[in-house]
């Protein structure tokens, strides 16, 4: 019996975490990849691994675990989501993955190089490129 209510106190715990959180995860889903139907498919199968791993990072930060899983697996499948709409349309994946993190979470860029697995130099290249593309398109 106590199985059964510890897990029930998991999964309320992590409904409330869903619940808090899921706005602003459907945001960066939806800013990676500029369609709507490919993000809410991006933040499923990321809270999906995040409750598979509930034990053990609901003493942690959950919402980190589950944007680095949203953006691993946009990494993974970035350039089916190339283009798209939206404001960052013009970006390839790897800026506008670096941009969102950088820029719209605030993700320290030593951080970003090692979730990405690239060296801190080639991200500040790919955010500056990418601030530079954007920019551009506001002056023409």
């Amino acid at each position: 019996m106590r199985a059964v209510d510890q897990q029930a106190g998991s999964y309320a715990e992590f409904e409330a975490f869903v619940a808090g959180a899921a706005g602003r995860l459907l945001h960066v889903a939806v800013l990676l990849t500029g369609e709507p139907d490919a993000a809410r498919r991006l933040l499923a199968g990321a809270l999906a691994r995040t409750y598979a791993n509930w034990q053990r990072l609901r003493r942690d930060d959950p919402y980190d675990y589950t944007r680095h899983e949203l953006c691993a697996a946009f990494a993974r499948t970035g350039r089916r989501h190339h283009g798209g709409s939206g404001v960052l349309a013009r970006l390839d994946p790897a800026e506008r993955l670096v941009l969102v993190l950088r820029l719209y979470e605030g993700v320290a860029e030593e951080v970003v190089a090692a979730q990405l697995g690239m060296p801190v130099e080639r991200v500040r290249v790919l955010c500056n490129r990418a601030v530079h593309v954007l920019r551009s398109r506001e002056a023409a």
